[in-house]
């Protein structure tokens, strides 16, 4: 009986490395060693990058509000605060496209929010 040396399916592994280092500069993409490499830290960024990009696109959408919100004399946590006065339940993605978006729209509810925060002030004081 002839020895099975598994040819097929080391070259189908190696043919699976080598074409998820397409697109790599030098060696990396057709050299099975480094490609393996290049290959293993590229699944370790696009795993943590997926998780940093959630946050990366939070922070945009903060920034992004608290410089519309400036232009009505509020700071971003004022803003956020009187929208839960105000019972406004909107995520900071829509607020932040609002702001972009339909900045008419954006004002009506920023007078809103002030609105609510001088009622809120004028019961505590």
């Amino acid at each position: 009986m002839a020895r099975v040396k598994g040819g097929p399916r080391a070259h189908a592994r190696h043919r699976k490395v080598i074409k998820k280092a397409k697109g790599y500069y030098g060696r990396r993409k057709n050299c099975f060693r480094t490609a393996v490499q290049a290959v293993e830290k590229a699944g370790q960024y696009a795993y943590r990058d997926r998780r940093a990009k959630k946050r990366d696109f939070r922070a945009l959408w903060i920034q992004r509000i608290n410089a519309a919100v400036r232009q009505y004399g509020l700071t971003y946590s004022q803003f956020i605060h009187g929208l839960k006065l105000c019972s406004i339940d909107l995520d900071r993605k829509v607020l932040s496209d609002l702001a972009i978006r339909n900045p008419a729209e954006f004002e009506t509810l920023a007078k809103q929010v002030q609105q609510a925060l001088a009622q809120s002030a004028k019961k505590a004081a």
